[in-house]
Protein backbone atom coordinates (compact mmCIF):
# COMPACT_ATOMS: atom_id res chain seq x y z
CA UNK A 1 0.00 0.00 0.00
CA UNK A 2 1.33 3.42 -0.91
CA UNK A 3 0.53 6.10 1.63
CA UNK A 4 -0.54 9.47 0.31
CA UNK A 5 0.81 12.23 2.52
CA UNK A 6 0.17 15.94 2.19
CA UNK A 7 2.61 18.44 3.63
CA UNK A 8 0.89 21.67 4.64
CA UNK A 9 1.96 25.25 5.15
CA UNK A 10 1.17 26.72 8.56
CA UNK A 11 -2.26 28.36 8.29
CA UNK A 12 -3.96 25.75 6.09
CA UNK A 13 -2.31 22.90 8.00
CA UNK A 14 -3.49 24.30 11.34
CA UNK A 15 -7.08 24.43 10.05
CA UNK A 16 -6.86 20.86 8.72
CA UNK A 17 -5.54 19.59 12.05
CA UNK A 18 -8.24 21.44 13.98
CA UNK A 19 -10.79 19.69 11.76
CA UNK A 20 -9.31 16.18 12.13
CA UNK A 21 -8.88 16.51 15.91
CA UNK A 22 -12.67 16.66 16.22
CA UNK A 23 -12.67 12.97 15.18
CA UNK A 24 -10.66 11.91 18.25
CA UNK A 25 -12.79 11.16 21.30
CA UNK A 26 -9.77 10.20 23.46
CA UNK A 27 -8.30 13.73 23.28
CA UNK A 28 -9.61 15.88 26.13
CA UNK A 29 -8.22 19.23 25.02
CA UNK A 30 -8.41 19.51 21.27
CA UNK A 31 -5.98 21.92 19.61
CA UNK A 32 -7.36 24.94 17.79
CA UNK A 33 -5.85 26.38 14.63
CA UNK A 34 -4.97 29.50 16.62
CA UNK A 35 -3.03 27.43 19.21
CA UNK A 36 -1.16 25.55 16.50
CA UNK A 37 -0.23 28.73 14.63
CA UNK A 38 0.87 30.39 17.88
CA UNK A 39 3.14 27.47 18.71
CA UNK A 40 4.70 27.08 15.26
CA UNK A 41 4.83 30.53 13.65
CA UNK A 42 8.38 31.48 14.60
CA UNK A 43 10.11 28.13 14.35
CA UNK A 44 10.93 25.44 11.80
CA UNK A 45 8.04 22.96 11.72
CA UNK A 46 6.36 20.20 9.74
CA UNK A 47 2.64 19.49 9.32
CA UNK A 48 1.77 16.17 7.64
CA UNK A 49 -1.61 14.55 6.96
CA UNK A 50 -2.23 11.04 5.68
CA UNK A 51 -5.02 10.91 3.11
CA UNK A 52 -7.41 8.06 2.23
CA UNK A 53 -10.41 7.57 -0.08
CA UNK A 54 -13.59 8.83 1.59
CA UNK A 55 -15.56 5.62 1.18
CA UNK A 56 -18.39 7.37 -0.66
CA UNK A 57 -16.14 8.32 -3.56
CA UNK A 58 -12.68 6.78 -3.98
CA UNK A 59 -11.60 9.82 -5.99
CA UNK A 60 -12.17 12.08 -2.97
CA UNK A 61 -9.39 11.95 -0.39
CA UNK A 62 -9.97 12.81 3.27
CA UNK A 63 -7.49 13.29 6.12
CA UNK A 64 -7.33 10.22 8.38
CA UNK A 65 -4.09 10.73 10.31
CA UNK A 66 -1.79 13.62 11.12
CA UNK A 67 1.52 14.48 12.70
CA UNK A 68 2.99 17.86 13.68
CA UNK A 69 6.53 18.45 14.84
CA UNK A 70 8.83 21.39 15.35
CA UNK A 71 12.26 22.57 16.34
CA UNK A 72 12.99 22.41 20.09
CA UNK A 73 15.54 24.95 21.32
CA UNK A 74 17.71 24.83 24.42
CA UNK A 75 16.40 28.29 25.37
CA UNK A 76 12.61 28.48 24.98
CA UNK A 77 10.39 31.44 25.87
CA UNK A 78 7.13 29.47 25.57
CA UNK A 79 6.35 28.19 29.10
CA UNK A 80 5.26 24.70 28.00
CA UNK A 81 8.33 24.26 25.82
CA UNK A 82 10.61 25.68 28.48
CA UNK A 83 9.21 23.09 30.91
CA UNK A 84 9.72 20.33 28.33
CA UNK A 85 13.36 21.34 27.82
CA UNK A 86 13.80 21.37 31.59
CA UNK A 87 12.40 17.83 31.81
CA UNK A 88 14.70 16.38 29.13
CA UNK A 89 17.83 18.51 29.55
CA UNK A 90 19.50 15.76 31.62
CA UNK A 91 18.87 13.12 28.91
CA UNK A 92 19.02 15.12 25.64
CA UNK A 93 22.14 16.99 24.56
CA UNK A 94 21.19 20.39 23.10
CA UNK A 95 24.60 22.04 22.66
CA UNK A 96 25.63 22.19 18.98
CA UNK A 97 22.75 19.88 18.03
CA UNK A 98 19.34 20.38 16.39
CA UNK A 99 16.47 18.67 18.25
CA UNK A 100 13.10 18.00 16.62
CA UNK A 101 10.03 17.56 18.84
CA UNK A 102 7.21 15.37 17.54
CA UNK A 103 4.43 17.38 19.18
CA UNK A 104 0.98 16.00 18.33
CA UNK A 105 -0.58 13.41 16.05
CA UNK A 106 -3.01 10.55 15.74
CA UNK A 107 -4.93 8.23 13.44
CA UNK A 108 -8.72 8.06 13.23
CA UNK A 109 -10.09 4.80 14.66
CA UNK A 110 -11.35 3.31 11.37
CA UNK A 111 -7.92 3.71 9.75
CA UNK A 112 -5.73 2.37 12.55
CA UNK A 113 -3.59 -0.70 11.97
CA UNK A 114 -2.80 0.28 8.36
CA UNK A 115 0.67 1.72 8.97
CA UNK A 116 -0.39 5.33 8.55
CA UNK A 117 1.28 6.59 11.71
CA UNK A 118 4.46 4.71 10.79
CA UNK A 119 4.41 6.31 7.34
CA UNK A 120 3.97 9.79 8.85
CA UNK A 121 6.76 9.15 11.36
CA UNK A 122 9.12 7.87 8.68
CA UNK A 123 8.37 10.94 6.55
CA UNK A 124 8.98 13.17 9.57
CA UNK A 125 12.34 11.46 10.18
CA UNK A 126 13.35 11.88 6.54
CA UNK A 127 12.40 15.57 6.60
CA UNK A 128 14.24 16.17 9.90
CA UNK A 129 17.38 14.39 8.66
CA UNK A 130 17.40 16.46 5.46
CA UNK A 131 17.35 19.64 7.58
CA UNK A 132 20.22 18.61 9.82
CA UNK A 133 18.37 17.49 12.95
CA UNK A 134 20.27 15.09 15.19
CA UNK A 135 17.52 13.70 17.40
CA UNK A 136 13.75 13.36 17.46
CA UNK A 137 12.01 13.61 20.86
CA UNK A 138 8.42 12.66 21.71
CA UNK A 139 6.35 12.72 24.90
CA UNK A 140 3.31 10.58 25.62
CA UNK A 141 1.33 9.36 28.59
CA UNK A 142 1.67 5.93 30.13
CA UNK A 143 -2.01 5.20 29.38
CA UNK A 144 -1.56 5.52 25.61
CA UNK A 145 -0.49 1.88 25.23
CA UNK A 146 -1.08 1.81 21.48
CA UNK A 147 1.11 4.88 20.96
CA UNK A 148 3.82 3.43 23.18
CA UNK A 149 3.71 0.16 21.21
CA UNK A 150 3.97 2.04 17.91
CA UNK A 151 6.95 4.05 19.16
CA UNK A 152 8.57 0.81 20.32
CA UNK A 153 8.14 -0.70 16.83
CA UNK A 154 9.70 2.47 15.41
CA UNK A 155 12.79 1.97 17.62
CA UNK A 156 12.29 4.95 19.92
CA UNK A 157 14.11 4.62 23.24
CA UNK A 158 12.54 5.58 26.56
CA UNK A 159 14.78 8.30 27.97
CA UNK A 160 12.72 9.37 30.98
CA UNK A 161 9.66 8.35 32.98
CA UNK A 162 7.95 11.05 35.03
CA UNK A 163 5.65 9.37 37.52
CA UNK A 164 2.26 10.93 38.29
CA UNK A 165 1.77 10.86 42.07
CA UNK A 166 -1.89 9.75 42.10
CA UNK A 167 -2.45 7.86 38.85
CA UNK A 168 0.38 5.96 37.13
CA UNK A 169 -1.63 5.85 33.89
CA UNK A 170 -1.16 9.65 33.72
CA UNK A 171 2.63 9.38 34.10
CA UNK A 172 4.63 10.97 31.28
CA UNK A 173 6.96 8.91 29.11
CA UNK A 174 9.70 10.68 27.14
CA UNK A 175 11.26 8.89 24.16
CA UNK A 176 13.86 9.77 21.57
CA UNK A 177 15.52 8.51 18.44
CA UNK A 178 18.81 9.61 16.91
CA UNK A 179 18.32 10.67 13.28
CA UNK A 180 21.02 9.29 10.99
CA UNK A 181 21.27 7.80 7.51
CA UNK A 182 21.01 4.23 8.84
CA UNK A 183 17.63 5.11 10.39
CA UNK A 184 16.32 6.12 6.97
CA UNK A 185 17.51 2.82 5.45
CA UNK A 186 15.27 0.96 7.92
CA UNK A 187 12.09 2.68 6.70
CA UNK A 188 9.41 0.26 5.58
CA UNK A 189 6.57 2.28 4.08
CA UNK A 190 5.91 3.35 0.54
CA UNK A 191 4.93 7.01 0.52
CA UNK A 192 4.12 9.73 -1.95
CA UNK A 193 4.34 13.21 -0.48
CA UNK A 194 2.78 16.27 -2.08
CA UNK A 195 2.75 19.88 -1.00
CA UNK A 196 -0.84 20.92 -0.28
CA UNK A 197 -2.08 23.82 -2.36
Amino acid sequence: MEHIIRQYKLEQGALEVQYIEECFTEFKGKKTAEEIIGRLKDREHLILLSMAPSGDDDAVLIPVAYKIGHELRAQETNLKLSDLVGQVRDVVEFENRKIFYSWIGGTRTEWRGQGRYRALTEQQEEWAHARGYHELVVKTKNRFYGMRATLDHLNFDVIKFQRHLRNNRESKVYLSKKIAAEVLRQHQTSRSVVEAA
